[in-house]
């Protein structure tokens, strides 16, 4: 690779999409972005027409040409298949059923493009420009509208042999608790942020029962609409039973944490979205429940660290699985 590459970054989601233009020096340095509604009632060829048009946006604007453009990078909600370049049905994204988006955006662009999901790009994001750099091994883990893992291990992604690595989520923590990724008691049921509401619900229906009474959510009106956000908030003025909601899921929090050091004994495990805002209330529990349960070589070696990118982290995503796909093959090149 040359000193500078200019990169395209698509983030495709469920509700919105971002198409990001940036050049890369060692640093990155976003340089235009455009976002629009997925409008997915109106399915797939609506966002990818778009996507297209504003991508030769974006290029026109630069006053480069596509021959400038070192790699397209696309970083979608799984499930989806890297290597053949295609989107697989994602729950949030209705319609989007075998779509070979590599294949049609190479074709279109004259640009070599990869997609990956969007937790690996996470992963890929906070290894070169985040919490992670300089790290050999490490795990990222989402925590956000749900719970999933990017793997990078000795210096590379790890996707599995059908993609599916990282899907630490569906891990069964507990018998019976709050449902993530279609399962009770799962680590997505217990971290994350439907899960942490669905456990808050369950938590004040058994105060309700006992005659207890709940600050924060007085009635079933508030109980239906209760989001981990207004449980934060309890939390941080010191309501016992917010602040007890937030101790249960940092519990799991802990034994999911110990599962990874055990397995994988990675240097960091790096967590984002409401681990990131939320440290305080997850983790002395979570800490707790680590030095109980991980193999002490494996947990000696392992920090836990907030994901560094914050509210940048999708855009940094996408243009970091452009970049993965350049310095992993750098003889390739657009006009071959």
């Amino acid at each position: 690779m040359t000193s500078e590459k200019q990169l395209i970054g698509l983030d495709i989601g469920g509700t919105k999409c971002a198409v990001t233009l940036a050049l890369y020096d060692g640093s990155i340095h976003i340089q235009d972005k455009v976002k629009f509604d997925t409008e997915s009632a109106r399915g797939p060829e609506y966002a990818l027409h778009r996507i297209e048009h504003e991508v030769d946006r974006l290029i026109e604007r630069s006053g480069f040409g596509r021959e400038d453009i070192y790699g397209i990078g696309i970083s979608c909600g799984g499930p989806l298949d890297s290597k053949r370049g295609r989107i697989l049905s994602p729950p949030n994204l209705p319609g989007w059923d075998d779509i070979p988006i590599v294949e049609r955006f190479t074709a279109r662009f004259g640009i070599r493009t990869a997609v990956q999901n969007d937790a690996n790009a996470c992963a890929l994001a906070e290894w070169k420009w985040g919490a992670g750099q300089g790290l050999h091994n490490m795990i990222f883990l989402t925590f956000g509208t749900g719970m999933g893992a990017g793997l990078i291990l000795n210096d590379r992604l790890y996707s599995g042999t059908s993609d599916m690595a990282g899907e630490v989520g569906h891990l069964r923590l507990a018998m019976d608790g709050p449902v993530g990724f279609g399962k009770a008691g799962s680590f997505e049921g217990f971290c994350s942020g439907g899960g942490i509401a669905l456990l808050g619900r369950s938590i004040i229906m058994e105060k309700w029962e006992r005659g207890e009474t709940v600050s924060f959510c007085p009635s079933e009106s508030e109980l239906h609409s209760l989001s981990t956000k207004t449980i934060a908030e309890a939390a941080e003025i010191g309501d016992p039973t917010a602040l007890a909601i937030f101790r249960t899921s940092g519990h799991y929090l802990g034994h999911g944490l110990s599962l990874l050091i055990d397995i994988l004994n990675p240097e960091a495990i790096v967590i984002g979205s409401i681990f990131t805002r939320q440290r305080d209330l997850l983790w002395p529990e979570a800490e707790r429940i680590i030095q109980q349960e991980a193999l002490s070589h494996a947990r000696t070696v392992c920090r836990i660290l907030p994901a560094a990118l914050g509210e940048q982290i999708a855009d940094y995503a996408s243009l970091s699985v452009a970049l993965n796909m350049a310095e992993s093959h750098p003889g390739v090149d657009n006009n071959e």
